[in-house]
């Protein structure tokens, strides 16, 4: 998916003042483990602001959700999504990208559903997909990214 932008000052707090870019490296991979998001040979690179990511993942969801725990790091500005989409034989069809959305000060997931789907009654939709990052709907911060993903019509 290439090169991403965060903002840099939102997100968890996992770097102290003085840690080297491999500890921070160490840490973000950590978090990530820590959602639970299927990924095989997962590396982060984190240098300065920007964290490159690789590995393999069977799904563009789990894709997203990986870049996303990454760049939703406080101190982290760009994540490079290097993640290789491997597709089992049995997977009828493409998964559609997601969209990505930035949190706003006075957001809500419904306010969120509303702009991005026409009904604030969609805010489950939101929520879902960004699970486990998002552990309640009411619990989302501004220059958080959250991923919009299709719906169907109807």
């Amino acid at each position: 998916m290439g090169l991403i932008d965060f903002v840099m000052g939102a997100g968890d707090k996992l770097f102290g003042p003085k840690e080297s870019d491999q500890e921070r490296s160490a840490k973000v991979e950590n978090q990530v483990r820590r959602m639970g998001i299927p990924v095989e040979m997962l590396k982060v690179d984190v240098k300065g602001e920007q964290a490159t990511v690789s590995g393999k993942v069977q799904t563009q969801a789990d894709r997203e959700k990986i870049v996303l725990t990454v760049g939703n790091t406080n101190g982290i500005g760009k994540v490079d999504d290097r993640l290789e989409l491997v597709v089992k034989k049995e997977a009828p069809k493409k998964e559609p990208e997601a969209k990505y959305y930035t949190v706003v000060k006075g957001d809500s997931l419904s306010k969120i559903a509303k702009t991005q789907y026409g009904d604030a009654k969609k805010y489950p939709v939101i929520f879902e997909a960004n699970k486990p990052m998002l552990t309640d709907p009411d619990k989302i911060y501004p220059g958080q990214m959250l991923r919009i993903p299709p719906i169907a019509a109807g």
